[in-house]
Protein backbone atom coordinates (compact mmCIF):
# COMPACT_ATOMS: atom_id res chain seq x y z
CA UNK A 1 0.00 0.00 0.00
CA UNK A 2 1.48 3.31 -1.04
CA UNK A 3 2.01 6.30 1.19
CA UNK A 4 -0.33 9.23 0.63
CA UNK A 5 0.65 12.63 2.04
CA UNK A 6 -1.82 14.17 4.43
CA UNK A 7 -3.24 17.67 3.90
CA UNK A 8 -0.97 18.85 6.71
CA UNK A 9 2.12 17.56 4.88
CA UNK A 10 1.00 19.27 1.70
CA UNK A 11 0.50 22.53 3.56
CA UNK A 12 3.92 22.24 5.21
CA UNK A 13 5.67 21.61 1.89
CA UNK A 14 3.85 24.53 0.33
CA UNK A 15 4.83 26.87 3.16
CA UNK A 16 8.46 25.75 2.93
CA UNK A 17 8.44 26.31 -0.81
CA UNK A 18 6.98 29.79 -0.41
CA UNK A 19 9.51 30.61 2.33
CA UNK A 20 12.49 29.57 0.19
CA UNK A 21 11.08 31.45 -2.80
CA UNK A 22 10.64 34.64 -0.79
CA UNK A 23 14.07 34.19 0.82
CA UNK A 24 15.97 33.86 -2.46
CA UNK A 25 13.89 36.58 -4.13
CA UNK A 26 14.82 39.04 -1.39
CA UNK A 27 18.45 37.96 -1.66
CA UNK A 28 18.43 38.46 -5.40
CA UNK A 29 16.69 41.85 -5.37
CA UNK A 30 18.26 43.52 -2.35
CA UNK A 31 21.75 41.96 -2.16
CA UNK A 32 22.97 39.98 -5.17
CA UNK A 33 21.80 42.33 -7.95
CA UNK A 34 23.09 45.49 -6.17
CA UNK A 35 26.39 43.66 -5.54
CA UNK A 36 26.69 42.83 -9.24
CA UNK A 37 26.35 46.49 -10.20
CA UNK A 38 28.34 47.79 -7.22
CA UNK A 39 25.50 49.85 -5.73
CA UNK A 40 24.08 50.03 -2.22
CA UNK A 41 20.72 51.07 -0.79
CA UNK A 42 22.37 52.45 2.37
CA UNK A 43 20.75 49.86 4.64
CA UNK A 44 24.08 48.65 6.04
CA UNK A 45 25.27 52.15 6.92
CA UNK A 46 21.94 52.93 8.58
CA UNK A 47 22.25 49.77 10.67
CA UNK A 48 25.84 50.76 11.55
CA UNK A 49 24.73 54.15 12.90
CA UNK A 50 21.95 52.49 14.89
CA UNK A 51 24.38 49.97 16.37
CA UNK A 52 26.77 52.73 17.43
CA UNK A 53 24.00 54.40 19.45
CA UNK A 54 23.06 51.06 21.03
CA UNK A 55 26.71 50.34 21.92
CA UNK A 56 27.07 53.75 23.56
CA UNK A 57 23.89 53.25 25.59
CA UNK A 58 24.98 49.75 26.68
CA UNK A 59 28.40 51.03 27.77
CA UNK A 60 26.88 53.85 29.82
CA UNK A 61 24.48 51.37 31.42
CA UNK A 62 27.35 49.04 32.35
CA UNK A 63 29.36 51.88 33.89
CA UNK A 64 26.36 53.11 35.87
CA UNK A 65 25.54 49.59 37.08
CA UNK A 66 29.14 49.00 38.13
CA UNK A 67 29.20 52.28 40.01
CA UNK A 68 25.99 51.38 41.85
CA UNK A 69 27.39 47.97 42.83
CA UNK A 70 30.86 49.42 43.50
CA UNK A 71 32.53 47.10 40.99
CA UNK A 72 35.77 47.96 39.26
CA UNK A 73 35.64 47.93 35.47
CA UNK A 74 38.51 46.66 33.38
CA UNK A 75 39.92 49.43 31.21
CA UNK A 76 42.17 48.38 28.33
CA UNK A 77 45.56 50.05 28.04
CA UNK A 78 45.81 51.16 24.45
CA UNK A 79 49.46 52.19 24.78
CA UNK A 80 50.57 49.39 27.09
CA UNK A 81 50.63 49.03 30.86
CA UNK A 82 54.06 50.66 31.18
CA UNK A 83 54.65 54.30 30.31
CA UNK A 84 57.70 54.45 28.07
CA UNK A 85 59.55 57.39 26.63
CA UNK A 86 61.56 56.95 23.42
CA UNK A 87 65.16 57.23 24.65
CA UNK A 88 68.36 55.59 23.47
CA UNK A 89 70.41 53.01 25.34
CA UNK A 90 73.24 55.48 25.85
CA UNK A 91 70.99 58.19 27.28
CA UNK A 92 69.34 55.83 29.76
CA UNK A 93 72.61 54.34 30.99
CA UNK A 94 74.10 57.81 31.40
CA UNK A 95 71.05 58.79 33.45
CA UNK A 96 71.52 55.74 35.69
CA UNK A 97 75.21 56.53 36.15
CA UNK A 98 74.43 60.18 36.85
CA UNK A 99 71.85 59.37 39.52
CA UNK A 100 74.01 56.68 41.12
CA UNK A 101 77.28 58.57 41.35
CA UNK A 102 78.31 61.77 43.06
CA UNK A 103 81.11 62.29 40.54
CA UNK A 104 80.65 64.12 37.27
CA UNK A 105 79.57 62.02 34.29
CA UNK A 106 82.91 62.32 32.50
CA UNK A 107 84.77 60.85 35.44
CA UNK A 108 82.17 58.11 35.85
CA UNK A 109 82.43 56.93 32.23
CA UNK A 110 84.55 53.85 32.75
CA UNK A 111 84.76 50.76 30.58
CA UNK A 112 82.06 49.17 32.68
CA UNK A 113 80.04 50.10 35.74
CA UNK A 114 78.09 47.68 37.85
CA UNK A 115 75.08 49.99 37.76
CA UNK A 116 74.78 49.40 34.00
CA UNK A 117 73.16 46.03 34.66
CA UNK A 118 70.11 47.82 36.10
CA UNK A 119 69.28 49.12 32.63
CA UNK A 120 69.26 45.63 31.10
CA UNK A 121 67.37 44.16 34.08
CA UNK A 122 64.71 46.86 33.84
CA UNK A 123 64.30 46.46 30.09
CA UNK A 124 64.05 42.70 30.52
CA UNK A 125 61.33 43.06 33.15
CA UNK A 126 59.45 45.52 30.94
CA UNK A 127 59.59 43.10 28.03
CA UNK A 128 58.21 40.30 30.19
CA UNK A 129 55.38 42.46 31.50
CA UNK A 130 54.52 44.46 28.39
CA UNK A 131 56.57 43.95 25.25
CA UNK A 132 55.55 45.69 22.05
CA UNK A 133 55.58 42.54 19.90
CA UNK A 134 53.48 39.72 21.39
CA UNK A 135 50.54 41.99 22.18
CA UNK A 136 50.23 42.62 18.43
CA UNK A 137 49.20 38.97 18.04
CA UNK A 138 46.11 39.15 20.26
CA UNK A 139 42.83 40.96 19.73
CA UNK A 140 42.63 44.46 21.14
CA UNK A 141 40.09 44.95 23.92
CA UNK A 142 37.33 47.48 23.31
CA UNK A 143 36.60 50.44 25.53
CA UNK A 144 32.87 50.08 24.82
CA UNK A 145 30.77 46.91 24.74
CA UNK A 146 29.45 45.83 21.33
CA UNK A 147 26.99 43.23 22.69
CA UNK A 148 29.43 40.41 21.89
CA UNK A 149 30.47 38.59 25.08
CA UNK A 150 33.68 37.38 23.45
CA UNK A 151 34.98 40.95 23.12
CA UNK A 152 34.44 42.33 26.61
CA UNK A 153 36.01 41.41 29.95
CA UNK A 154 33.28 43.28 31.84
CA UNK A 155 30.41 41.05 30.75
CA UNK A 156 28.19 40.44 33.77
CA UNK A 157 24.55 40.77 34.70
CA UNK A 158 23.66 44.45 35.01
CA UNK A 159 19.97 44.78 34.23
CA UNK A 160 17.10 42.92 32.61
CA UNK A 161 16.89 45.37 29.70
CA UNK A 162 20.57 44.92 28.87
CA UNK A 163 20.28 41.13 29.05
CA UNK A 164 17.20 41.14 26.80
CA UNK A 165 19.00 43.39 24.33
CA UNK A 166 21.99 41.03 24.26
CA UNK A 167 19.70 38.01 23.78
CA UNK A 168 17.92 39.77 20.92
CA UNK A 169 21.30 40.44 19.33
CA UNK A 170 22.25 36.75 19.58
CA UNK A 171 18.96 35.81 17.92
CA UNK A 172 19.49 38.26 15.05
CA UNK A 173 23.13 37.31 14.47
CA UNK A 174 22.75 33.53 14.60
CA UNK A 175 19.14 33.18 13.45
CA UNK A 176 19.14 35.64 10.55
CA UNK A 177 22.57 37.00 9.64
CA UNK A 178 24.51 33.72 9.77
CA UNK A 179 22.20 31.75 7.40
CA UNK A 180 22.02 34.78 5.11
CA UNK A 181 25.79 35.09 4.93
CA UNK A 182 26.33 31.38 4.33
CA UNK A 183 23.87 31.53 1.45
CA UNK A 184 25.67 34.53 -0.06
CA UNK A 185 29.07 32.85 0.30
CA UNK A 186 27.78 29.74 -1.46
CA UNK A 187 26.32 31.91 -4.24
CA UNK A 188 29.53 33.89 -4.73
CA UNK A 189 31.76 30.82 -4.93
CA UNK A 190 29.38 28.92 -7.17
CA UNK A 191 29.15 31.81 -9.62
CA UNK A 192 32.92 32.23 -9.62
CA UNK A 193 33.63 28.61 -10.53
CA UNK A 194 30.91 28.36 -13.18
CA UNK A 195 31.40 31.74 -14.87
CA UNK A 196 35.22 31.72 -14.92
CA UNK A 197 35.12 28.24 -16.44
CA UNK A 198 32.83 29.48 -19.20
CA UNK A 199 34.92 32.61 -19.84
CA UNK A 200 38.03 30.45 -19.98
CA UNK A 201 36.68 28.83 -23.13
CA UNK A 202 36.86 32.14 -25.00
CA UNK A 203 39.97 33.06 -27.03
CA UNK A 204 42.42 35.50 -25.44
CA UNK A 205 41.52 39.08 -26.20
CA UNK A 206 39.86 42.21 -24.91
CA UNK A 207 36.45 40.58 -24.59
CA UNK A 208 37.81 37.77 -22.40
CA UNK A 209 39.73 40.21 -20.18
CA UNK A 210 36.67 42.45 -19.85
CA UNK A 211 34.35 39.59 -18.89
CA UNK A 212 36.93 38.10 -16.51
CA UNK A 213 37.31 41.40 -14.67
CA UNK A 214 33.55 41.89 -14.33
CA UNK A 215 33.02 38.32 -13.12
CA UNK A 216 35.76 38.53 -10.49
CA UNK A 217 34.46 41.88 -9.22
CA UNK A 218 30.90 40.57 -9.09
CA UNK A 219 31.82 37.42 -7.15
CA UNK A 220 34.07 39.25 -4.68
CA UNK A 221 31.36 41.83 -4.07
CA UNK A 222 28.87 39.09 -3.30
CA UNK A 223 31.39 37.60 -0.85
CA UNK A 224 31.81 41.06 0.71
CA UNK A 225 28.05 41.12 1.23
CA UNK A 226 28.42 37.74 2.93
CA UNK A 227 30.38 39.57 5.64
CA UNK A 228 28.06 42.60 5.67
CA UNK A 229 31.17 44.63 4.95
CA UNK A 230 30.95 48.43 4.99
CA UNK A 231 34.07 49.66 3.21
CA UNK A 232 35.15 53.26 2.64
CA UNK A 233 37.74 53.66 -0.12
CA UNK A 234 39.91 56.79 -0.14
CA UNK A 235 42.01 58.30 -2.95
CA UNK A 236 40.81 55.92 -5.65
CA UNK A 237 42.94 57.76 -8.21
CA UNK A 238 45.93 55.92 -6.68
CA UNK A 239 44.47 52.45 -7.22
CA UNK A 240 47.05 49.86 -8.36
CA UNK A 241 47.49 49.65 -12.11
CA UNK A 242 48.60 46.86 -14.41
CA UNK A 243 52.27 46.00 -14.32
CA UNK A 244 52.75 46.82 -10.64
CA UNK A 245 52.70 45.28 -7.17
CA UNK A 246 50.11 46.12 -4.53
CA UNK A 247 51.38 45.79 -0.94
CA UNK A 248 49.21 46.20 2.16
CA UNK A 249 49.26 45.63 5.90
CA UNK A 250 47.87 42.24 6.89
CA UNK A 251 45.21 41.64 9.53
CA UNK A 252 43.07 38.82 8.25
CA UNK A 253 42.39 36.56 5.25
CA UNK A 254 39.47 38.84 4.39
CA UNK A 255 41.98 41.56 3.47
CA UNK A 256 42.00 40.01 0.01
CA UNK A 257 38.21 40.22 -0.33
CA UNK A 258 38.23 43.83 0.85
CA UNK A 259 40.74 44.86 -1.83
CA UNK A 260 39.53 42.59 -4.63
CA UNK A 261 35.97 43.90 -4.38
CA UNK A 262 37.24 47.27 -5.64
CA UNK A 263 39.71 46.06 -8.26
CA UNK A 264 41.13 42.94 -9.86
CA UNK A 265 44.47 41.50 -8.76
CA UNK A 266 46.69 38.60 -9.73
CA UNK A 267 47.01 36.00 -6.97
CA UNK A 268 50.20 34.12 -6.20
CA UNK A 269 50.06 30.54 -4.97
CA UNK A 270 50.96 26.88 -5.20
CA UNK A 271 48.93 24.47 -7.32
CA UNK A 272 46.82 22.04 -5.30
CA UNK A 273 44.27 19.34 -5.85
CA UNK A 274 40.83 18.86 -4.40
CA UNK A 275 38.50 21.76 -3.73
CA UNK A 276 41.25 24.37 -3.83
CA UNK A 277 42.48 22.97 -7.12
CA UNK A 278 39.02 23.28 -8.70
CA UNK A 279 38.85 26.96 -7.79
CA UNK A 280 42.44 27.58 -8.90
CA UNK A 281 41.90 25.97 -12.29
CA UNK A 282 38.68 27.92 -12.81
CA UNK A 283 40.31 31.24 -11.88
CA UNK A 284 43.42 30.78 -14.01
CA UNK A 285 41.35 29.96 -17.08
CA UNK A 286 39.86 33.44 -17.05
CA UNK A 287 42.72 35.46 -15.53
CA UNK A 288 46.54 35.08 -15.57
CA UNK A 289 47.17 34.26 -11.91
CA UNK A 290 50.61 32.99 -10.89
CA UNK A 291 50.46 29.36 -9.78
CA UNK A 292 53.57 27.32 -8.98
CA UNK A 293 54.13 23.59 -8.96
CA UNK A 294 55.21 22.15 -5.61
CA UNK A 295 58.75 21.56 -6.93
CA UNK A 296 59.02 25.14 -8.21
CA UNK A 297 58.17 26.82 -4.91
CA UNK A 298 61.61 26.02 -3.43
CA UNK A 299 63.41 27.78 -6.29
CA UNK A 300 63.59 31.41 -5.19
CA UNK A 301 65.14 32.55 -8.48
CA UNK A 302 62.33 30.95 -10.48
CA UNK A 303 59.69 32.53 -8.24
CA UNK A 304 61.32 35.96 -8.54
CA UNK A 305 61.59 35.63 -12.32
CA UNK A 306 57.94 34.65 -12.72
CA UNK A 307 56.86 37.59 -10.60
CA UNK A 308 59.20 39.98 -12.39
CA UNK A 309 58.00 38.87 -15.83
CA UNK A 310 54.40 39.33 -14.74
CA UNK A 311 55.04 42.80 -13.30
CA UNK A 312 56.84 43.95 -16.46
CA UNK A 313 53.83 43.06 -18.62
CA UNK A 314 51.60 46.15 -18.60
CA UNK A 315 48.65 44.10 -19.87
CA UNK A 316 48.54 41.89 -16.75
CA UNK A 317 46.85 42.65 -13.45
CA UNK A 318 48.84 44.00 -10.49
CA UNK A 319 50.14 41.38 -8.06
CA UNK A 320 48.63 41.48 -4.56
CA UNK A 321 51.20 40.85 -1.80
CA UNK A 322 51.21 41.16 2.00
CA UNK A 323 54.95 41.52 2.80
CA UNK A 324 54.86 41.36 6.63
CA UNK A 325 55.11 37.65 7.26
CA UNK A 326 57.07 34.61 8.21
CA UNK A 327 59.44 32.43 6.26
CA UNK A 328 58.46 28.87 5.57
CA UNK A 329 60.87 25.98 5.29
CA UNK A 330 60.27 25.96 1.56
CA UNK A 331 62.08 29.27 1.28
CA UNK A 332 59.18 31.54 0.35
CA UNK A 333 56.72 33.48 2.42
CA UNK A 334 53.39 31.97 3.36
CA UNK A 335 50.50 33.45 1.43
CA UNK A 336 47.21 34.91 2.40
CA UNK A 337 44.75 32.25 1.41
CA UNK A 338 42.54 32.98 -1.56
CA UNK A 339 39.36 34.19 0.13
CA UNK A 340 36.93 32.58 -2.26
CA UNK A 341 38.53 29.21 -1.58
CA UNK A 342 37.93 29.77 2.11
CA UNK A 343 34.38 30.86 1.46
CA UNK A 344 33.84 27.72 -0.58
CA UNK A 345 35.12 25.67 2.36
CA UNK A 346 32.50 27.34 4.54
CA UNK A 347 29.78 26.42 2.06
CA UNK A 348 30.98 22.82 1.96
CA UNK A 349 30.88 22.72 5.75
CA UNK A 350 27.41 24.24 5.79
CA UNK A 351 26.31 21.52 3.37
CA UNK A 352 27.50 18.89 5.82
CA UNK A 353 30.80 17.88 4.25
CA UNK A 354 33.39 17.84 7.05
CA UNK A 355 36.53 18.53 5.04
CA UNK A 356 37.60 21.65 6.91
CA UNK A 357 40.76 20.62 8.63
CA UNK A 358 41.97 18.60 5.64
CA UNK A 359 41.28 21.37 3.13
CA UNK A 360 42.69 24.23 5.15
CA UNK A 361 45.62 22.74 7.01
CA UNK A 362 48.91 24.69 6.72
CA UNK A 363 50.26 22.19 4.21
CA UNK A 364 47.31 22.88 1.94
CA UNK A 365 47.48 26.67 1.89
CA UNK A 366 48.66 28.75 -1.01
CA UNK A 367 52.35 29.58 -0.98
CA UNK A 368 53.85 32.72 -2.41
CA UNK A 369 55.54 35.96 -1.51
CA UNK A 370 52.57 37.12 0.51
CA UNK A 371 52.29 37.13 4.25
CA UNK A 372 51.01 34.43 6.56
CA UNK A 373 51.33 36.50 9.74
CA UNK A 374 48.23 38.42 10.78
CA UNK A 375 48.71 41.51 12.97
CA UNK A 376 45.88 42.86 15.14
CA UNK A 377 45.53 46.06 13.07
CA UNK A 378 47.26 48.25 15.65
CA UNK A 379 50.69 48.19 14.01
CA UNK A 380 52.70 47.27 10.93
CA UNK A 381 55.62 44.89 11.35
CA UNK A 382 58.69 44.13 9.24
CA UNK A 383 58.15 43.93 5.48
CA UNK A 384 60.09 41.12 3.83
CA UNK A 385 62.48 42.45 1.22
CA UNK A 386 61.71 39.78 -1.41
CA UNK A 387 58.67 41.67 -2.65
CA UNK A 388 60.75 44.81 -3.18
CA UNK A 389 63.64 43.24 -5.09
CA UNK A 390 61.62 42.82 -8.27
CA UNK A 391 62.03 46.47 -9.24
CA UNK A 392 58.39 47.05 -10.19
CA UNK A 393 56.22 50.00 -9.22
CA UNK A 394 54.82 49.51 -5.72
CA UNK A 395 51.30 50.65 -4.84
CA UNK A 396 50.97 50.87 -1.02
CA UNK A 397 47.54 50.31 0.53
CA UNK A 398 46.57 50.89 4.17
CA UNK A 399 43.65 48.93 5.67
CA UNK A 400 42.13 49.93 9.01
CA UNK A 401 39.26 47.98 10.61
CA UNK A 402 36.74 49.27 13.15
CA UNK A 403 36.83 46.69 15.98
CA UNK A 404 33.51 47.83 17.43
CA UNK A 405 31.50 45.76 14.96
CA UNK A 406 33.73 42.71 14.50
CA UNK A 407 37.23 41.59 15.43
CA UNK A 408 38.75 41.07 11.99
CA UNK A 409 42.10 39.93 13.38
CA UNK A 410 42.68 36.19 12.94
CA UNK A 411 44.62 34.73 15.86
CA UNK A 412 45.61 31.55 14.06
CA UNK A 413 47.40 30.17 17.13
CA UNK A 414 44.14 30.31 19.11
CA UNK A 415 41.36 29.79 16.57
CA UNK A 416 41.14 27.46 13.60
CA UNK A 417 39.74 28.56 10.27
CA UNK A 418 36.28 27.15 11.02
CA UNK A 419 36.08 28.97 14.33
CA UNK A 420 37.36 32.21 12.82
CA UNK A 421 34.90 32.24 9.92
CA UNK A 422 32.00 31.44 12.25
CA UNK A 423 33.02 34.30 14.53
CA UNK A 424 33.23 36.68 11.58
CA UNK A 425 29.93 35.59 10.06
CA UNK A 426 28.15 35.79 13.42
CA UNK A 427 29.45 39.29 14.18
CA UNK A 428 27.57 42.46 13.41
CA UNK A 429 29.49 43.65 10.37
CA UNK A 430 32.97 44.29 8.98
CA UNK A 431 33.61 48.03 8.90
CA UNK A 432 36.90 49.27 7.50
CA UNK A 433 38.63 52.07 5.61
CA UNK A 434 41.04 51.56 2.72
CA UNK A 435 43.55 54.20 1.62
CA UNK A 436 45.26 53.98 -1.76
CA UNK A 437 48.63 55.70 -1.43
CA UNK A 438 50.56 57.25 -4.33
CA UNK A 439 52.80 54.78 -6.21
CA UNK A 440 56.37 54.46 -4.93
CA UNK A 441 59.57 53.55 -6.75
CA UNK A 442 62.95 52.36 -5.59
CA UNK A 443 65.24 55.38 -5.35
CA UNK A 444 68.81 55.51 -6.58
CA UNK A 445 71.22 54.01 -4.07
CA UNK A 446 68.36 52.50 -2.04
CA UNK A 447 68.44 48.77 -1.32
CA UNK A 448 65.40 46.50 -0.98
CA UNK A 449 65.33 46.71 2.84
CA UNK A 450 65.35 50.51 2.86
CA UNK A 451 62.66 50.61 0.19
CA UNK A 452 60.51 48.17 2.16
CA UNK A 453 60.87 50.24 5.34
CA UNK A 454 59.93 53.42 3.47
CA UNK A 455 56.77 51.81 2.08
CA UNK A 456 55.91 50.37 5.50
CA UNK A 457 56.30 53.76 7.16
CA UNK A 458 53.94 55.35 4.62
CA UNK A 459 51.29 52.68 5.24
CA UNK A 460 51.60 52.98 9.03
CA UNK A 461 51.38 56.77 8.89
CA UNK A 462 48.25 56.78 6.72
CA UNK A 463 46.44 54.04 8.64
CA UNK A 464 47.27 55.42 12.09
CA UNK A 465 49.28 52.30 12.92
CA UNK A 466 52.45 51.83 14.97
CA UNK A 467 55.51 51.32 12.77
CA UNK A 468 57.54 48.42 14.22
CA UNK A 469 60.83 46.98 12.98
CA UNK A 470 60.19 43.57 14.52
CA UNK A 471 59.69 40.49 12.37
CA UNK A 472 56.16 39.07 12.29
CA UNK A 473 57.72 35.61 12.37
CA UNK A 474 58.25 36.13 16.12
CA UNK A 475 54.62 35.09 16.49
CA UNK A 476 55.82 31.47 16.37
CA UNK A 477 59.61 31.56 16.23
CA UNK A 478 62.19 32.36 18.87
CA UNK A 479 64.04 35.65 18.86
CA UNK A 480 67.03 35.46 16.54
CA UNK A 481 70.51 35.88 17.96
CA UNK A 482 71.01 38.90 15.70
CA UNK A 483 68.53 40.90 17.79
CA UNK A 484 70.45 40.07 20.97
CA UNK A 485 73.75 40.87 19.30
CA UNK A 486 72.38 44.24 18.19
CA UNK A 487 71.90 45.31 21.83
CA UNK A 488 75.40 44.10 22.66
CA UNK A 489 76.82 46.12 19.76
CA UNK A 490 75.04 49.28 20.93
CA UNK A 491 76.43 48.88 24.44
CA UNK A 492 79.92 48.11 23.10
CA UNK A 493 79.86 51.20 20.88
CA UNK A 494 78.96 53.33 23.88
CA UNK A 495 81.88 51.95 25.91
CA UNK A 496 84.33 52.20 23.02
CA UNK A 497 83.20 55.75 22.32
CA UNK A 498 83.75 56.76 25.94
CA UNK A 499 87.20 55.13 25.92
CA UNK A 500 88.18 57.01 22.73
CA UNK A 501 87.02 60.32 24.20
CA UNK A 502 89.17 59.80 27.29
CA UNK A 503 92.22 58.84 25.19
CA UNK A 504 91.89 62.03 23.10
CA UNK A 505 91.65 64.20 26.18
Amino acid sequence: MGWFPSPFDNLLCMLLGISFTVWFTLLLVFIIVPAIFGVSFGIRRLCMKTLIKIFEWATLRIERGAKEKKHLLYKPYTNGIIAKEPTSLEEEIKEIRRSGSSRDLGAASQEFELSDIFYFCRRGMESIMDDEVTKRFSAEELESWNLLTRSNYNFQYISLRLTVLWGLGVLIRYGFLLPLRVTLAFTGVGLLVVLTTLVGCLPNGRMKSFLSEKIHLMCYRICVRALTAIITYHDSENKPKNGGICVANHTSPIDVIILASDGCYAMVGQIHGGLMGVIQRAMVKACPHIWFERSEVKDRHLVAKRLSDHAEDKTKLPILIFPEGELLKSGVHSSAIAPLARASGLCMWAAGIGLWEASFSPAFLFLGLSSGTCINNTSVMMFKKGSFEIGATVYPVAIKYDPRFAEAFWNSSKFGMVNYLLRMMSSWAVVCSVWYLPPMHKEEGEDAVQFANRVKAAIARQGGLVDLLWDGGLKRDKVKDTFKEEQQKLYSKMLVGAQEDRSRS
